[in-house]
C-alpha cells in the first residue's frame, strides 16, 4: 500500500479519530502519523468532546456507532459549535441511504469499512483541501492572526472561521461586547484576505459627531460648508482598494446609513457637495456591540443595511468565557509593558495569577491590559503580588463561582473550564470548586471527562488503556 496522498497534504495538519475498537485507532494513527498528519484520538463521544474543549484540529475523522451515542448526533454538536471543521464518517453498517443521509447534513465524506488506506489518505486530503484549515495551535501562529493571543478552543474555531471568509469578499459583522477585540479581529480578517497589501481604514462611529462623521466617511469639496476650505477625501475613498471597518456601527444615525447602504449598492461615494460620484473597489467589515436585530424592531437600523453587512457574523466570545486565556494574555501584557516602562517585572506570582483568572471582567480584553499596566507601573518586586492585583481590581469581586452557581450555568462547562485553567490538575481544580477530589472526580465522571486530556498536549494518550470494552462498529 501506498503512504503517499495523492492530494497535497497541509503541513501539520491535526486530526482527531474517534472510534471504540482501540485496535484500529492504533492502526489509523501510526499510518496517519507516518504520512506527516499530528493525530490525538478518543474512543467516546464524551472523550471526543474534552479533546474539542482543549485543542484544536483541523479535521474529526469519527466512527458512527459509538459506545455512548450516534456518530451523526456528534457531528451535529461539532457543526454546531466548529462550522469550519470537516467531518469525515466512517461505518462497517454503511449504505447508499446512509451516505446521502450523512453528506446531505454536511459530511465532508463518508467511507465503509473495510476501507482501502490509500482511499482514506486521500480522502483526507481532499477534505483538508476543500476546507482551507488553518492550524493556529501554539507554534504554529500564523502571520495574519498573529495579534490576537489566545488558546481557547472556542477562539480557534472563531479564527478558523475568520481566515476561510476572508478567502472572499463577503462583508462581515463582528459581534462582541466592547473590549472583546473586535478590531484586532477585523485586522486579521483584512491580513488573510487578497487585499492585505491594500489600506485597512478604520472608524469608530460612535465616536465622532454626527455633523462631523458624513465629512469624515464620504468626504467634501471645497465649499460645501462653512469651514470647507479645501477639498477633502473620506475615508471610504482612502480605503479604495483594502478594507474599510466601521467600529459601533449600531450608532450611525439614520441618515448616514442611506448613504452607505448607496456606497454599497453603486460601489462609487459622491463626496459632499459634490455632484460627481467616484467609484470604489473596497471590502466593509462591521462590528457592534449592540443588537441590531432590536435596533430594526424600533427602526434605528435599516433593514436592508443590515443584511448588507451581515452576510457573515462572527460573534467574539466574553473574557469570562475563555478563562484559560487570562494568565496568557497578562503574562504577554506584563511583558510588553514591562520593557515599554524599563521595568524589571517578569511575572506574576502564583496567587496573583489566580485572583486574575477567577476575577469577573465585565471589560473584557481591554480591562484586563488596563489592570495589568497598573500592577507594572507600581510593582517594585520582579513578581506581580496578588495585593496589587487585588487593588487594581478595587471592588471587583475575585472570588470563584460557587458550585452552586457554576451548576445553573451549565456544569459540565465549569469543570471542562476548571480542568483548562488547572491544566488538568483535579488537586487545584477541586480546591477552586471549593470540593474534595473524591466529590470532583465522581463529577468528572457523571459528565464523561477525563483530566489527562487537559494536561500536556503531547503526552502519549490514555484512550487506548481506559476505553470502554471493544464493540462491533
Amino acid at each position: 500500500m501506498s503512504a503517499r496522498a495523492t492530494a497535497p497534504i497541509p503541513a501539520a495538519a491535526r486530526l482527531l479519530l474517534i472510534d471504540d475498537d482501540t485496535d484500529l485507532l492504533r492502526l489509523l494513527s501510526m499510518r496517519l502519523k507516518a504520512n506527516g498528519y499530528r493525530v490525538s484520538t478518543a474512543c467516546s463521544i464524551a472523550s471526543a468532546h474534552a479533546r474539542l474543549a482543549m485543542e484544536t484540529f483541523d479535521l474529526v475523522l469519527s466512527d458512527v456507532r459509538l459506545p455512548d451515542g450516534d456518530g451523526l448526533t456528534l457531528f451535529e454538536d461539532i457543526r454546531r459549535h466548529h462550522p469550519a471543521l470537516p467531518v469525515i464518517m466512517i461505518t462497517a453498517h454503511g449504505s447508499i441511504p446512509d451516505a446521502v443521509d450523512a453528506t446531505t447534513r454536511g459530511v465532508a465524506d463518508y467511507l465503509t469499512k473495510p476501507f482501502d488506506g490509500q482511499a482514506l489518505l486521500d480522502r483526507i486530503a481532499k477534505a483538508l483541501g476543500n476546507a482551507s484549515s488553518t492550524s493556529i495551535a501554539e507554534g504554529d501562529r500564523a502571520d495574519w492572526c498573529k495579534a490576537i493571543i489566545s488558546r481557547s478552543s472556542r477562539m480557534r474555531a472563531l479564527l478558523a472561521e475568520a481566515r476561510l471568509v476572508a478567502a472572499s469578499d463577503a462583508s462581515v459583522l463582528i459581534l462582541g461586547e466592547s473590549g472583546t477585540g473586535k478590531e484586532l479581529l477585523a485586522r486579521a480578517i483584512h491580513n488573510a484576505s487578497a487585499r492585505a497589501q491594500g489600506p485597512f481604514v478604520a472608524i469608530n462611529c460612535g465616536a465622532i459627531p454626527d455633523q462631523l462623521l458624513e465629512s469624515e466617511l464620504f468626504g467634501h469639496v471645497r465649499g460645501a460648508f462653512t469651514g470647507a476650505t479645501s477639498t477633502h477625501a473620506g475615508l471610504i475613498q482612502a480605503a479604495d482598494g483594502g478594507t474599510l471597518f466601521l467600529d459601533e456601527i449600531g450608532d450611525m444615525p439614520p441618515a448616514l446609513q442611506i448613504k452607505l447602504l448607496r456606497v454599497l449598492q453603486e460601489r462609487a461615494v459622491r463626496p459632499v457637495g459634490s455632484t460627481q460620484a467616484s467609484s470604489v473597489n473596497l471590502r466593509i467589515l462591521s462590528a457592534t456591540h449592540r443588537n441590531l436585530e432590536d435596533a430594526l424592531g424600533n427602526g434605528q437600523f435599516r433593514e436592508d443595511l443590515y443584511y448588507r453587512i451581515n452576510v457573515v457574523s462572527l460573534d467574539l466570545p466574553p473574557l469570562a468565557e475563555r478563562r484559560e486565556d487570562i494568565p496568557l494574555l497578562a503574562e504577554h501584557f506584563l511583558r510588553t509593558l514591562a520593557r515599554r516602562y524599563g521595568k524589571d517585572v517578569n511575572g506574576f506570582a502564583a496567587d496573583a495569577l489566580e485572583t486574575l483568572a477567577i476575577s469577573q471582567w465585565p471589560g473584557n480584553v481591554r480591562q484586563l491590559h488596563n489592570v495589568v499596566e497598573q500592577v507594572c507601573a507600581l510593582s517594585t518586586t520582579p513578581l506581580v503580588p496578588r495585593s496589587l492585583v487585588e487593588r487594581a481590581l478595587r471592588a471587583q469581586p475575585i472570588e470563584a463561582l460557587s458550585y452552586a452557581e457554576a451548576k445553573q450555568r451549565f456544569e459540565r462547562n465549569y469543570l471542562i473550564q476548571l480542568l483548562k485553567l488547572t491544566a488538568g490538575n483535579v488537586t487545584d481544580a477541586a480546591r477552586l470548586a471549593d470540593r474534595n477530589r473524591t466529590e470532583f472526580y465522581r463529577l468528572l465522571q457523571r459528565h464523561g471527562l477525563r483530566p489527562e486530556p487537559f494536561r500536556a498536549e503531547n503526552q502519549p494518550d490514555e484512550e487506548q488503556t481506559r476505553s470502554p470494552s471493544r464493540r462491533p462498529a
